[in-house]
């Protein structure tokens, strides 16, 4: 696995980086070229392990920070677990980002025999230093379960992979089968190839582009070595590589996911769409390129199935097995994917219901929250049992919820949904109405004739400013009052749905009566959210910044050139700032024409699966920072800080807000002294960075 490597970084989709190794290796296997993965580190690596969506293991959120005391659940199964129960010896090297706040929560208490690597993010490539803010420092490189003193100088590449060779070398491939994950840190920030790997990119103008591209072609002799030791050892004949990156790249640090829309971060093709294919003597069909639709998720059941494993032994699993898929070309079982549900990151310009039934999408614009915010108040509670999804304050006692206290029941069968796609032929004709615009009235839409079963609605309002600062209430309510005009007749409209409230996640069927009932909402696209059903595609909320960048061909990224490809409706400032957006992957791959507006019947759809994936999530756990992680109270480095007799699971109850202190930070005074130095450093670094 690669970190951070963009759809326009491997040789296959652009020649100017140069690849051999993985354009010879991708050629002689299967090109997954409809492969998805999540936009950000942890949450892909939390899928690959446990087979499950982040929105099921309670890391909808952001990333675990190197201060957090959060890491998988510890009542979830893991993949090198059932590949050992299998018969396998597991190994891992490189980077784990998936916690360690407790041993319970090391790679090695989590099914790997061994483990050799990073415990953090983003690690320096050769002193191995690793940062959670200015004098938060320790080092990060670690062995088994111990600190692996000694290694500063050596780069982590390389390093990396001497360690993949030698396990290699030790094992014996005729006794128990074996299974490697190694996760490279190339090509994660901090830009630091070694020179002679810059050479070669000597005519690219822009710096970050060639060294980011050197990195890549580090990544690319590692994986001729730990090939070369595959067939030197004798396990190539009935191995299985499997090559991916595990989000989309950054531009401003060298990246490129052109043509594609968007970047690491975000929830747009450039930040899902990922890097992979698949490689081994053991394909039936080889040499072809694979539309077949896969996510992260299904190496759990497809690699447990290779290996002979029991798949039902794990319950609520979001992977499918799609062996047959890659390696005999059949249609894959996956129909969908849930990108994720992030209920503490909500579009702050406004508040949209689409109501279910009545043919409308309510929209409520707001300058600022909704509520004010508490002043002594740090922590936002929520529900034991809860569903992860949004709810209105409406009670004088908070709700609390524990991140592993229960274990989630498992997903119930999803119903297929058929999907008609775009006709070529004849033009798709315009709606008389807009929908969605900040400053216009609700819009009315006719959804299509088939239309699935009513589902759990879901509404909320913005609570806080910060998405680090919020926790969103939960909240189903069956019944839709007009929207009140004044905040007296707001309080009394929000105390007669308090009274009528139904019973959590009750799906029973409206009781027939002669007059009409009242219209329900469906969704708060204000909350971001993407899924991909078919060839649609939906995002709601704030997606990310939805730019096309072009390649970096300029020596510097801001100019002209930079604005070409930008997004209008990406900007903040726009007044028809919207939080819907629709597209056919299949037909438009880059997400360039938005038929929102155009299909309100697949958006409906699509909705309304949103809103069936949300009462199956948990909810989410993001705690604040602990100040016992610090380092320098362990030697230097990055360990783990709680005892295992502690009972920090319990600990933390709903989502906290990140802070060292409360108190008002203070204005800085500006100098425009200091920033005309600050512009003459950095002017001089670059002169002195393209003399490289």
């Amino acid at each position: 696995m690669t970190l951070s490597q963009g759809f326009n970084d491997i040789g296959y989709h652009n020649p100017t980086i140069k690849t051999p190794t993985l354009d010879k290796l991708a050629a002689e296997g299967v090109t997954l070229e409809n492969y998805y993965v999540q936009p950000i580190c942890t949450p892909s690596r939390s899928q690959l392990i446990t087979g499950r969506y982040q929105i099921h293991t309670g890391l909808q959120h952001s990333i675990i920070r190197p201060s957090q005391p959060s890491c998988l659940p510890s009542h979830m199964d893991t993949l090198p677990e059932r590949l050992r129960e299998a018969g396998y010896t597991t190994h891992m090297v490189g980077k784990w980002h998936l916690g360690f706040y407790r041993r319970a929560c090391l790679p090695t208490r989590k099914g790997f025999d061994s483990f050799f690597g990073s415990l953090t993010g983003s690690v320096d490539y050769y002193s191995y230093g690793s940062c959670d803010g200015p004098g938060l420092c320790g080092y990060d490189l670690h062995d088994d379960e111990g600190v692996a003193w000694g290694q500063e100088g050596k780069y982590s590449t390389m390093l990396f992979t001497q360690r993949a060779r030698k396990i290699l070398e030790s094992h014996d491939p005729a006794g128990r089968p074996l299974f490697l994950l190694l996760s490279l840190q190339a090509v994660h920030t901090p830009l630091q190839p070694p020179k002679p790997y810059i050479y070669p990119y000597r005519d690219m103008a822009n710096v970050a582009r060639r060294k980011f591209a050197a990195m890549v072609s580090t990544v690319d002799e590692a994986v001729r070595n730990v090939t070369y030791a595959l067939r030197k050892y004798g396990y190539y004949k009935n191995s299985v590589i499997i090559y991916s990156t595990d989000n989309g790249a950054q531009p401003f640090t060298g990246g490129s996911n052109w043509p594609l829309r968007g970047r690491k971060g975000t929830y747009w093709e450039g930040g899902v769409r990922g890097v992979a294919f698949v490689h081994s003597p053991l394909l039936r069909r080889r040499r072809r390129v694979s539309k077949a639709l896969l996510h992260i998720t299904d190496w759990f059941p497809t690699l447990v199935g290779l290996a002979g494993g029991n798949i039902s032994q794990s319950q609520g699993l979001d992977g499918f097995d799609v062996w047959p898929a890659i390696s005999e070309g059949k249609e894959s079982p996956r129909q969908e994917i849930l990108h994720n549900i992030d209920p503490l990151h909500k579009s702050p310009s406004q508040t949209t219901t689409w109501d279910e039934g009545s043919e409308e999408a309510s929209v409520h614009t707001s300058k600022g929250p909704a509520f004010k915010k508490p002043k002594k108040k740090k922590v936002l509670k929520q529900q034991p049992k809860q569903k992860s999804g949004f709810k209105l304050k409406t009670t004088k006692k908070p709700w609390t919820f524990s991140h592993h206290a229960a274990k989630p029941k498992p997903n119930k069968p999803l119903p297929k949904l058929k999907h008609k796609p775009l006709p070529k032929s004849k033009p798709i004709p315009k709606p008389k109405t807009k929908a969605y615009s900040q400053h216009q009235s609700p819009s009315r839409y006719r959804p299509g004739t088939s239309r699935p079963k009513p589902q759990p609605q879901v509404q909320s309002r913005l609570g806080s400013k910060s998405r680090r600062t919020t926790s969103q209430k939960q909240h189903l309510s069956r019944l839709v009052s007009p929207r009140p005009k004044s905040k007296t007749q707001l309080r009394l409209h929000l105390k007669s749905i308090s009274r009528r409230m139904l019973p959590q996640y009750q799906n029973t069927s409206l009781p027939q009566t002669s007059h009409p009932m009242p219209s329900q909402p469906l969704w708060d696209t204000s909350v971001q959210a993407a899924i991909r059903v078919g060839d649609w595609k939906l995002l709601t909320g704030d997606p990310g910044h939805g730019d096309w960048v072009p390649p970096q061909v300029l020596p510097t990224l801001p100019g002209r050139w930079w604005n070409l490809e930008r997004s209008i409706s990406s900007s903040h400032n726009s007044p028809t700032h919207k939080n819907i957006w629709l597209f056919n992957i299949t037909g438009d791959p880059y997400e360039r024409q938005d038929l929102a507006d155009k299909r309100p019947d697949v958006v409906e759809r699509l909705l309304a699966r949103l809103a069936y994936y949300n009462q199956t999530a948990v909810p989410v756990y993001f705690p604040p920072d602990d100040p016992r992680a610090n380092p320098s109270q362990h030697g230097g480095a990055w360990v783990p800080w709680v005892d295992e007799g502690e009972d920090e699971e319990g600990k933390y109850e709903g989502v906290y807000k990140k802070g060292k202190n409360n108190k008002k930070k203070r204005k800085k005074k500006r100098c425009r002294l200091c920033k005309l130095k600050a512009f003459f450093l950095k002017l001089n670094t670059r002169m002195m960075s393209n003399r490289i």
